[in-house]
């Protein structure tokens, strides 16, 4: 929590300066200020920019490189401002009562394309503020729907939806680009934008969903609007997502993700390219077979950038865009993104961060070379502290499949003692452990308590090729089981591991795991289920994106209910023995927590020693600097209580 949490560099144009946010902790307070640093290409101290409001975010300079446009709270809700790259004249263009998010400078400088959530029959904002001033003094709160997708994540449906707005930079009315009832996803969890600006200032491209039922598809199409505003026009044709748009600098392009299999959210994201002027669709990945994560255009047109995760690392990756081989850029023992280039492409710019080193922002040669570190607004905490190093081995899993483990030890190992040994499973499942810094689960906290952390990518990881992550497809607790416990079988062997005091712990699909260990095997001494789903059928009826169950059990309950049994851990109450720890937020609705709760009262009825831990203000992830305080207390002292 001393740590500073980095985020969303941008290179300015003149290639002079890196702007980007930067998150701090203050636990007295339970919250987690933002504000706007700065720092030299060149090399230099980083400078804070911003001092006022609790939220300043999403930094973007003009063409010019002489004024930033940013988010900021500082007038009492979320407004666009823009100010000069010191943070002196600030200036608030947006003043809307539905607020503002995912700034962007038009490359003319004379517009900024923003999101607001507003009330899709509202034309304008004296009807959104009406609409929500009522509704805040209305003394009733129920909610009536329709349709499904009624909540999502940690948030109700309020009948408003996401819209891209355009504003000129001076300030005046904003322009809704995207109305109508539909959402405009503009964000993707831990992804990059859905929308983006061409080159000459004139055109939006942005992503839209239009199938009848959101909750089972996970379909989306590029569109495109004049920046002036008119009737969307849908570019792409493909049944699965299509997100990400990029517009080449030359204007010739759009580089996008796209997956191909409908309804499968883990299909593999290939790297495409949309010419607009004849709108033909080009295929670079298809013979690389890793997920693209992000994309960025070298500044002449010819090559594309990309991120793609493998064997646990993201490395930043090139290829032509006329196509041909694909060719590592910057590798190593670490998760790298926020790619950016400076104007004649010879030096580049980008985020990184390991298992044992939080995000530090880096600069380097595009040609390769040692890379130079930007930033440091981490090093002096670090010097307080042990991190070690994640340590990579492979093992024989089901089938004979080649599983990857890693392990982080206590400070000052001695390998003469014993250590118990603490299994962490990841969610998703199509997830994965690997060289990337969590301030949620952190290895390094529970090595540095004297645990031995064994993180195995069994079936179902992510980086490991696409058949390997379709292997947990409809087989839930099978392979994926079997990957996991001949992990703990060769961690046992070893002499430094106590096989008397294991312990495992998960959440999301990691709970689920941990849920389905428990009526399967005895051999752990205590267990932490987070937010793990424990009954299929009622969880599948509970939950909000539905395409996800119907895609990995084939169907609906009604439809497929041997596979929900089979795989459900309900179905194996009675061989419960082991001391769990059950966690679950209740603003959860992707695993609702109900779930916990039938968990923990299967638990007690069977008198296993359990313990419940709720939160009634979190979501699928603990995220307020108190309850994430006592998130690592309880769990540390649970296994304390089982392991010492």
């Amino acid at each position: 929590m001393k740590l500073a949490r980095i985020s969303d560099p941008q290179l300015s144009p003149n290639g002079k300066t890196v702007v980007f946010a930067v998150e701090t902790v203050d636990l007295e307070a339970n919250t987690r200020p933002s504000h706007i640093y700065t720092v030299p290409l060149a090399g230099g101290e980083a400078r804070r920019i911003t001092s006022e409001g609790a939220s300043n975010t999403r930094p973007r300079w003009s063409p010019d490189s002489r004024r930033l446009a940013l988010v900021s709270n500082r007038s009492g809700s979320s407004q666009v401002w823009t100010m000069d790259p010191d943070g002196r004249n600030p200036k608030q263009v947006t003043n809307l009562s539905t607020e503002a998010s995912g700034v962007l400078f038009s490359p003319d400088g004379k517009n900024l394309a923003f999101v607001s959530f507003v009330f899709p029959d509202c034309p304008d904002e004296a009807c959104n503020k009406a609409r929500l001033e009522t509704r805040a003094k209305s003394k009733v709160k129920a909610r009536l729907y329709t349709s499904l997708l009624y909540r999502h994540w940690d948030r109700w449906d309020d009948g408003r939806r996401p819209h891209i707005f355009a504003i000129p930079v001076e300030g005046g009315v904003a322009r809704d680009l995207t109305p109508g009832p539909r959402d405009a996803p503009t964000f993707q969890l831990g992804g990059p934008d859905g929308y983006g600006l061409s080159p000459d200032g004139k055109e939006l491209c942005f992503i839209r969903n239009p199938d009848d039922n959101p909750a089972t598809s996970t379909n989306n199409e590029l569109h495109v609007v004049p920046i002036e505003g008119g009737s969307p026009k849908k570019i792409s044709n493909n049944p699965a997502d299509d997100t990400s748009p990029v517009y080449s600098p030359d204007g010739r392009y759009l580089a996008y993700r796209a997956q191909f299999r409908a309804g499968y959210e883990s299909d593999r994201y290939r790297l495409m390219l949309h010419e607009r002027a004849t709108g033909v669709v080009t295929n670079l990945t298809e013979s690389f077979d890793r997920w693209v994560t992000s994309i960025a255009w070298s500044p002449d047109s010819s090559r594309l950038f990309f991120t793609a995760e493998d064997r646990g690392r993201e490395s930043i990756y090139s290829i032509p865009a006329g196509g041909g081989a694909v060719r590592l850029a910057v590798g190593g023992d670490a998760h790298l993104g926020d790619i950016q280039l400076t104007r004649d492409g010879k030096t580049m710019v980008y985020s990184g961060h390991s298992g044992s080193s939080p995000m530090e922002l880096f600069r380097a040669s595009s040609s390769g070379g040692a890379p130079v570190k930007l930033t440091h607004l981490n090093d002096a905490v670090l010097t307080e502290y042990h991190t070690s190093p994640l340590e990579e081995f492979w093992y024989e899993g089901a089938e004979g499949a080649k599983v990857q483990g890693l392990i982080v030890r206590p400070p000052a190992f001695d390998a003469k003692r014993k250590y118990p040994l603490l299994v962490w499973i990841h969610g998703g499942p199509q997830q994965a452990w690997g060289e990337s810094w969590s301030y949620r689960w952190n290895p390094q906290v529970f090595a540095g308590a004297g645990y031995i952390v064994f993180m195995p990518n069994p079936r179902g990881s992510t980086g490991f090729g696409q058949a390997f992550i379709d292997g947990i497809n409809g087989d839930w607790g099978g392979k994926v089981y079997e990957d996991i416990l001949s992990g703990v079988d060769y961690m046992q062997k070893q002499p430094y591991v106590d096989s008397g005091r294991l312990a495992a712990a998960g959440a999301s699909y990691g709970g689920y795991m941990i849920n389905w260990i428990l009526g399967h095997t005895d051999r752990f001494k205590v267990l932490v289920s987070h937010d793990g789903d424990f009954d299929l059928r009622s969880a599948n009826l509970e939950t909000e994106e539905l395409w996800f169950p119907i895609w990995e059990f084939k169907g609906m309950p009604w439809e497929n209910p041997e596979m929900y049994a089979r795989w459900s851990p309900s179905e194996s109450v009675v061989n419960f023995k082991t001391p769990t720890l059950v966690i679950h937020g209740e603003q959860d609705y992707r695993v609702s927590y109900g779930q916990g709760l039938q968990l923990f009262t299967a638990l007690q009825m069977r008198k296993v020693p359990s313990k419940l831990l709720l939160f009634p203000d979190e979501g699928h992830w603990v995220l307020k600097p108190q309850n994430s305080l006592l998130w690592y207390q309880t769990v540390l002292g649970w296994l304390d209580q089982w392991l010492r």
